[in-house]
């Protein structure tokens, strides 16, 4: 075999075998949103969390394949009244003494049109782990851009299911819903 031959046959199969690396991106805490309402007697509180992180793994020919990691600083939780946010800070409600974290793992990845998805995944929170459904939705397109922004919503997050309840003597008159809404926007940051 003549030696041209043989580097064209190394070429061949050595591009046959490239495995392509997924695109990681980072969360900027700084431009991003994890937000949460609650409907209570006089309206609804509205807060968030102010300290958190993830990762999307995104494999653009199989987008399957891809998954998304998340975690946040229980501590951080704002609501704009310092005393509430004490008490929900508690071992009467989120306990982050003793669960510090809330956290995210994707199962399945499903995509459901040019721009949005479905991610089926493990939700951690005050050491109870719920599988639950984020419905995502791209903003900005992933071309060769080094941010990407993305919506994300979902079904409102029951307390109980979570054992996030007041005392049982306070929990009926306390006149907080049991369920609260989600509102989540996560700009991401392509890592190095």
């Amino acid at each position: 075999m003549k030696l041209r031959t043989l580097v064209a046959v190394i070429v061949v199969v050595g591009v046959s075998h490239v495995v392509w690396a997924n695109e990681i991106y980072k969360f900027d805490p700084s431009n991003s949103t994890i937000g949460f309402s609650v409907h209570q007697f006089l309206g609804a509180t509205h807060g968030k969390f102010t300290k958190f992180s993830g990762k999307i793994d995104i494999d653009r020919e199989h987008p399957e394949n891809s998954s998304v990691a998340a975690e946040i600083d229980v501590h951080s939780i704002d609501t704009r009244i310092r005393r509430r946010d004490d008490h929900l800070r508690s071992a009467e409600f989120f306990n982050v003494a003793k669960f510090p974290q809330i956290t995210f793992k994707s199962r399945s990845v499903k995509r459901t049109g040019p721009q949005s998805g479905d991610i089926l995944g493990d939700l951690t929170m005050h050491g109870v782990t719920r599988a639950i459904t984020l419905h995502v939705k791209l903003l900005t397109p992933i071309n060769d851009t080094s941010r990407t922004r993305w919506a994300v919503t979902t079904e409102p997050i029951t307390r109980p299911d979570f054992n996030l309840m007041f005392d049982p003597a306070t929990e009926p008159v306390s006149g907080i819903s049991q369920t609260a809404g989600i509102n989540i926007e996560i700009e991401a940051k392509r890592a190095e």
